[in-house]
């Protein structure tokens, strides 16, 4: 084999081992999520919401509470519904509420599928830009409606959505006026001010002080939603980077996030209870 040939074999090899690499760090980066949830002592089952012709798969997690519970919708981020997401369902049950965790990309598969089938970051990212508003709108509508309608439900509905999911949560609240709040992780706000004016519910945002990305656009949703006389109060903090709520529950997770995704959790809490 002559020397172009051995560089362009060493280059392959190299590329194949970092695609490896990289295939089962991502994979070990869930495991924790999903080794805390297969240890939940509550109710957690998968459901099949329908409207129309679509057919949404949803993750849902029950409280082991004496009196009906309110619901929390929880839409997930830009890599579709992870068994974190599912972890955070879990965990707002073991809170005391209803959760429920829509994949948004349910029929986006070939042969029907969802996140699961995509199977890589890039395809599952893909498919989700791809997404129709009016669709991820008609999703969430009928999740509501159907966790709403739960017999273990007070009737009373929020939303809470993480990166694009934030995002989502966000546009969300401007499409439907009966959910009682909106907590926007890292996520923008619409610019649109005749969007704005729909919104009927509070709105909570959790920031990562290291997101400037995102963070540009709390001023301008701050300044539209006090035209318009909504409440809308967001937390940014220090340090912590996009994504932390996820991050800061990892084994491997910097102080920073850590201490954020801790005071954020307390946070969203607190604020579930005024509901």
């Amino acid at each position: 084999m002559n020397r172009r040939g051995k560089e362009t074999m060493i280059r392959t090899l190299i590329v194949t081992l970092a695609a490896a690499l990289m295939t089962a760090t991502t994979s070990i980066a869930q495991d924790w999520a999903k080794e805390r949830l297969e240890k939940s002592p509550r109710h957690l089952e998968w459901v099949k919401v329908k409207h129309g012709d679509r057919e949404v798969n949803c993750f849902i997690a029950y409280p082991e509470v004496k009196d009906k519970a309110t619901a929390v919708v929880v839409i997930h981020e830009i890599f579709g519904l992870t068994d974190w997401v599912r972890g955070v369902a879990d965990q707002l049950a073991e809170a005391g509420y209803i959760a429920i965790a829509p994949d948004l990309l349910s029929g986006a598969a070939p042969g029907g599928g969802g996140t699961k089938e995509l199977g890589s970051g890039d395809a599952v990212r893909g498919a989700i830009r791809s997404l129709p508003p009016e669709q991820i709108t008609a999703d969430l509508n009928a999740v509501v409606q159907y966790v709403t309608n739960l017999p273990a439900c007070n009737g009373k509905a929020a939303v809470g959505g993480f990166c694009w999911g934030g995002t989502e949560t966000f546009r969300f609240a401007t499409n439907n006026k009966d959910i009682k709040a909106g907590f926007v992780f890292y996520g923008s706000g619409t610019d649109k001010e005749n969007e704005i004016a729909r919104i009927q519910c509070p709105i909570y945002g959790f920031y990562g002080g290291n997101d400037a990305r995102v963070n540009a656009t709390i001023p301008k949703s701050t300044d539209l939603m006090k035209a318009a006389g909504k409440t809308y109060e967001s937390v940014t903090y220090d340090g912590a980077g996009h994504g932390f709520m996820r991050a800061g529950e990892a084994p491997d997770a910097n102080e920073a996030n850590k201490k954020a995704r801790e005071e954020g959790w307390q946070r969203w809490k607190d604020l579930l209870k005024k509901i």
